[in-house]
């Protein structure tokens, strides 16, 4: 390759790593390893789809350097390459929330409520959790809490939630919950049943992903 050739190269790599992020399968793997880390099974599980067909999705990440593997005895365990793979598809996802009227109008309809809290930055929020003006509710699964949450965050899984609404009675606190993202079902649902059942609830659209992103540390465990 000469210097002439440079551009060419970079160009046809840029468009490598473009291809790896046009699939919706992938994307959605990308979505659940900000979480935490996750097996071909576990992630083929989630999405619905076949562990060969999950494998294949990893492999295309995998080549684009978006995520990285270890081995823990005889399982094979996958997560997101590291903070640049993490805000690149931040980055993805909130242009398509801003450019696309499409998923504008979507949010619009299903995400969009009143039960939206308006946007704080991570010190706002924090100095509001240990004033004990809010408290902080993650719906996401054990597993994904323990690998890392918000500080302070309170852990009931959204499958949980029905039977121990009781456990959030206890509070005159505002329950401000969070799950996977802006357009997260579970966290949609969670919160109308929390309003529903009489507590002043809320959500955030981001979460540990967007947490990570600005530089911030979360609790583990």
């Amino acid at each position: 390759m000469t210097l002439e050739d440079l551009p060419q190269q970079m160009y046809e790599q840029f468009a490598r790593l473009g291809q790896a992020l046009s699939d919706p399968t992938r994307l959605r793997i990308l979505n659940r390893l900000c979480q935490t880390e996750h097996s071909v099974r576990e992630l083929a599980e989630q999405l619905g789809h076949s562990p060969a067909n999950t494998s294949a999705h990893l492999q295309v990440l995998l080549r684009a350097q978006m995520v990285k593997k270890r081995k823990q005895g005889r399982r094979v365990l996958y997560s997101l390459a590291g903070e640049q793979a993490l805000r690149l598809w931040l980055a993805l996802r909130d242009t398509a929330l801003e450019q696309l009227p499409e998923v504008r109008e979507a949010m619009r309809r299903y995400a969009d409520d009143e039960a939206l809290m308006p946007d704080l930055s991570g010190d706002e929020l924090l100095e509001k959790v240990q004033n004990g003006e809010i408290a902080l509710l993650d719906l996401r699964p054990r597993k994904e809490y323990e690998t890392g949450h918000l500080p302070d965050a309170r852990s009931i899984p959204h499958t949980e939630l029905q039977e121990r609404i009781d456990e959030l009675r206890d509070t005159d606190r505002t329950i401000v919950a969070y799950c996977r993202g802006p357009w997260c079902v579970a966290a949609i649902k969670s919160v109308h049943t929390l309003r529903e059942a009489g507590l002043d609830a809320r959500r955030i659209p981001g979460g540990v992903a967007e947490w990570r992103a600005e530089g911030r540390a979360v609790q583990t465990g």
